[in-house]
């Protein structure tokens, strides 16, 4: 079990926008990383696998402290919602978050959001852009639902209304989250980490579950709000994700100056579980514009992929970002 388990602190947080739940991980006195998980998911579900990495564990509790917004009523152990609570919008859950950073009396922070969560996190450095300081998305939302995934959305809410987190429900939200390969087909069983995340949805309240989806199908463009982005942002995306379009057409609206694109070959929306490693490199080389390292005292055994033996010379140029680097392709340079 990774270490930072061990310094987990759950604040139940009542807001402006209703209460929500944030999981603390490490030295307040550092600077805050906050992030935010994708549909049916929390930070056990979403970011775990990444955090199970040493070297992206020491990386990331070397310099930040974490704090885990969890979705209303995705946290573990959460009771259902009142069904006479008034359901958030996008912009009540950005809302949501200013309100977290006012609790901890946090300024600027670091973002970090997957898909949904990458959303809301990008709607919410668009509102309060003196309060975000990066951005980390991962298979980011930016447009309104295509009507394809609008459908997908409503027949998927149907089935939670009345069956809960079924068998079919599942499998949805598996295609969401995962590659066809860690999903399993034919001979080729299932992963191991799919086999988890089924296990961590069956402990999703059913109509909390719902209530972020209708959230989120009615969410709207951010086209225009992400050319008033001023903080650097690096973006991965899985070459098989149901969301790679937005991922590239968000990089394309982008400030080119400060925005990467990384695409982790073979691989789904959920890079932080299905391929973590992919994501570690490129993470340390974009907080070295920050001046934020990974611990010189680690020992870093001749594989691991933050061994500096291990970087491409590329790499280290203010002129690329994991170019050649396998399974990872970068589209857009990321200037420091």
């Amino acid at each position: 079990m990774s270490f930072f388990l061990l310094f987990i602190q759950e604040h139940h947080i009542q807001t402006n926008h209703g209460p929500v739940s944030v999981a603390v991980y490490g030295d307040h006195d550092k600077p805050a990383l906050v992030t935010y998980p994708d549909i049916a998911l929390n930070h056990m579900s979403c970011f775990q696998g990444l955090l199970f990495c040493p070297e992206a564990a020491s990386l990331l509790l070397h310099n930040f402290c974490i704090y885990h917004i969890s979705p209303p009523g995705h946290e573990l152990g959460a009771a259902p919602i009142s069904p006479n609570a008034p359901i958030p919008s996008v912009d009540d859950l950005a809302d949501q978050v200013a309100d977290v950073l006012d609790f901890f009396g946090l300024g600027s922070v670091m973002c970090f959001g997957v898909t949904a969560g990458a959303y809301i996190l990008t709607l919410f450095a668009s509102k309060y852009r003196e309060r975000v300081l990066g951005l980390i998305l991962v298979s980011p939302l930016c447009k309104g639902p295509t009507w394809t995934e609008w459908l997908y959305s409503k027949v998927t809410s149907n089935l939670l209304y009345y069956y809960g987190i079924c068998g079919l429900v599942k499998e949805c939200l598996l295609q969401r989250y995962f590659s066809k390969e860690m999903r399993g087909f034919s001979d080729l069983p299932e992963s191991d980490i799919v086999q988890a995340c089924k296990s961590l949805l069956d402990q999703r309240q059913s109509m909390n579950v719902w209530r972020f989806i209708q959230t989120m199908n009615e969410r709207y463009d951010l086209t225009e709000q992400l050319k008033q982005l001023q903080c650097r942002t690096l973006i991965f995306v899985g070459e098989n994700s149901q969301f790679h379009t937005d991922a590239v057409h968000m990089t394309s609206k982008l400030d080119r100056r400060y925005c990467a694109l990384v695409e982790v070959q073979a691989c789904g929306s959920l890079v932080t579980e299905e391929q973590p490693h992919a994501m570690l490199i490129p993470m340390e080389y974009f907080f070295m514009g920050y001046g934020l390292y990974r611990p010189t005292q680690l020992d870093c055994s001749p594989r691991s992929p933050l061994s500096p033996f291990c970087i491409s010379p590329e790499l280290l140029s203010p002129e690329s970002m994991g170019v050649k680097l396998k399974p990872i392709k970068t589209r857009v340079r990321l200037d420091v």
